[in-house]
């Protein structure tokens, strides 16, 4: 391979043949490989990747035609012109067939192979840049893949609520793709036509959330120079999902409380009220009950709100789908970063599963980006980032040699000591959001937090006074 040159690879048993293709090709800006045989074409392949490929038809032993069949399975995407000494014969109409991009005949013509290769390339180009676009498109759907218990589990929950009208509170760590969630509701309603409209919560200031939601009147605030419409009016005949809503301003609550009451709102600066027909789908990384007893949030909106509640599974609690993810997202990152697909050693796959993820899948998705791109001409185990590496060690097994640390205790004090420690293992594993802690263990809130205070849990280790919320 040469430098940033895109490369050609010319098979044909005759010499001369691919002297002078090699001269036309070199004086374009290629790189050029060469092959007298397709046994000798399809090592080259193996050993490295190409742009394009040039194959003689006729060839001794294999021939061109298996050539081009064969390489398309190595290099899906590879653009072959085919050589024929006959411009009009069954075997070019058959290669064509097999996905062949062009063919020029014998004695070779120097301009008809340089504009050949060139539209060949360009039209590759084209749909790479295609491909990216739907990648694009596809991501939210890709980042739900999974075969996991907790996935199919998520997905029957969706498949149950999204046709209907029930509002749904989506919980779930950073990370883990709770609007991917709320586009698949959406996606799946009977509002499917009709607009979905995010709003972040948490990245508006608290003075102009009521307006982003709401809009506003012409002079209603200082800045305020023209009439706008909320967010609510937007997604009007769809979905207006609320992501983070546990960092909206109180003032703000009492609003969407009273849109989701009434169906009606009202401009900043406004009189008029008027209907807006809008499903709300909210989310939150936060214990919103827990914000209610601070003061933070509105109980009476999140029982308005937590209707159906979904719960994002973390990362860590279906390791089984890292290496699913890390495929399509090491896929995309090569597409969306203009590269040649990059062969992935077994072992990245394997201390990707054995790692946390306290980022979820948000950071396997970054992860993967970073290896597609400081890697070279394929991913190795070295490639992973060293972040992930100190963590990787999987836990233990469940076994009788687990509780050898506990040395020998009473049956029933036995009981108490692993129970203690597992509630804390969770508690830790959810950052010690008790909802989702309780969710985890299959036990009510309330029970849960009558366990913590019997063992004596905090947040800070293994003893001392309450814990967090």
């Amino acid at each position: 391979m040469d430098g940033g040159k895109q490369t050609v690879l010319v098979v044909d048993d005759e010499k001369n043949i691919r002297r002078t293709l090699r001269m036309v090709l070199e004086a374009e800006g290629y790189a050029v490989s060469e092959a007298e045989s397709a046994e000798q074409a399809l090592d080259v392949l193996k050993a490295e990747p190409v742009d394009l490929g040039i194959f003689d038809i006729r060839l001794p032993g294999m021939d061109g035609l298996a050539l081009l069949s064969k390489a398309r399975e190595l290099w899906r995407d590879l653009p072959v012109i085919v050589i024929s000494g006959h411009a009009e014969t069954p075997d070019v109409v058959e290669a064509m067939r097999r996905g062949a991009a062009d063919f020029f005949s014998k004695p070779v013509d120097r301009e008809r192979v340089a504009v050949s290769v060139r539209n060949a390339l360009s039209r590759r180009t084209l749909e790479e840049k295609v491909a990216v676009l739907s990648a694009r498109e596809r991501r939210y759907a890709d980042e739900m893949l999974g075969e996991s218990p907790a996935m199919r589990r998520l997905r029957e929950e969706i498949a149950k609520v999204a046709p209907t009208s029930g509002r749904v509170l989506i919980l779930g760590e950073s990370g883990t793709g709770k609007e991917l969630i709320a586009q698949e509701i959406h996606r799946l309603s009977k509002r499917a036509s009709g607009p979905f409209v995010k709003v972040n919560c948490a990245a508006i200031p608290g003075e102009l959330i009521e307006s982003e939601l709401f809009g506003h009147e012409k002079g209603s605030f200082s800045g305020a120079a023209a009439r706008r419409r909320g967010q609510f009016e937007v997604a009007h005949g769809g979905t207006l999902f609320l992501d983070e809503i546990g960092d909206m301003s109180l003032a703000a609550q009492a609003k969407v409380l009273r849109a989701l009451e009434t169906g009606e709102i009202t401009r900043v600066g406004g009189e008029r009220a008027f209907e807006v027909d809008v499903r709300v789908i909210a989310a939150t990384n936060k214990d919103l009950l827990a914000e209610a007893r601070e003061g933070n949030f509105r109980e009476d909106l999140y029982f308005r709100l937590h209707v159906v509640p979904v719960t994002a599974p973390a990362l860590r609690d279906r390791l089984e789908d890292v290496q699913l993810l890390a495929e399509r997202f090491l896929q995309l990152a090569v597409r969306e970063n203009g590269m040649r697909p990059k062969p992935v050693d077994p072992e990245v796959y394997e201390r990707l599963a054995r790692y946390r993820w306290p980022g979820n899948v948000r950071e396997l998705r970054n992860v993967c980006e970073r290896m597609a791109i400081m890697s070279g001409d394929r991913i190795a185990a070295s490639d992973v980032p060293e972040v992930v590496v100190p963590h990787s060690a999987a836990p233990p097994p469940p076994g009788a040699s687990d509780l050898s640390h506990y040395g020998e205790v009473p049956l029933r004090e036995l009981r108490d000591l692993v129970e203690r420690d597992y509630i804390l293992k969770k508690l830790e594993e959810h950052d010690w959001n008790i909802t989702q802690a309780a969710q985890a263990l299959g036990v009510e809130r309330t029970n849960l937090h009558k366990k913590i205070k019997q063992h004596g849990l905090s947040r800070a280790g293994r003893g001392g006074e309450g814990a967090g919320e």
